[in-house]
Formats: C-alpha cells, structure tokens, sequence
C-alpha cells in the first residue's frame, strides 16, 4: 500500500504577461541554457528537438514580454553564424535560477510540515 511517505513535491515556476499567458518559464530557460552551451539557436532548438522556427517564436515573444533582447546574434562568415546571450538574458538566468532553488527549498519545507503525519 502507497502513503504520502511515497509522494513527492515538485513545483514549476512561470512568468505570466498581463493577459496571463506565459512568456518565461523552464523551457526558455533551458533553450536559453542550451544557446549558452551551442553557441547557437538552431544548434539549441536541435538538441532539445524542438523546430528551429518555434525557438525563435518562443525567443522573441519572451523579448517582447520582458522588454529586452535576450540574444546577440552573428551573421555567417568564415567561422559560422552563432548566437550568445545579452548580459540581460544572463542576469535573467542568473535571478531565475536562485528564485527556483528558493522556492523550491521553502516548498519542500512547507510540504514536509504540512504533510508529516499523513
């Protein structure tokens, strides 16, 4: 027989715009993460296996919702076209990481209180 012993807690985080539509959340987060590792947007939407096109569309609405670039973008050349992240997109990353930690710590505490004796 299964308790609550069994169960864990697992909390996602998303920023809303004011139409209450998402515009940040785990998977920006991640493709942002993976153009930082790839050097590039299309290298990043492959690894996830996600269309280069609906990376883009999912980039440039979470630019719009939060009012700035989140990538700098080079042009072709001897070496390749790529993509790096804005010191925006990385102070973006860097706040939403130890926002996700936090309120998952203060979650797990919470969870394990209110849920001990069942």
């Amino acid at each position: 027989m299964k308790t609550t012993h069994d169960l864990r807690l697992t909390v996602t985080l998303r920023l809303l715009d004011g139409e209450d539509q998402r515009r940040f959340g785990p998977g920006v987060a991640a493709l942002l993460e993976e153009v930082r590792e790839k050097r590039s947007l299309r290298a990043a939407a492959g690894a996830m296996g996600m269309a280069y096109s609906k990376a883009w569309r999912i980039v440039r609405s979470a630019e719009e919702a939060l009012g700035y670039k989140l990538l700098r973008s080079t042009v072709g050349g001897r070496n390749g076209g790529g993509a790096a992240l804005t010191e925006e997109a990385e102070a973006l990353l860097s706040a939403w990481r130890a926002l996700r930690e936090e309120v998952g710590a203060f979650a797990q505490e919470r969870f394990a209180e209110h849920f001990r004796d069942l």
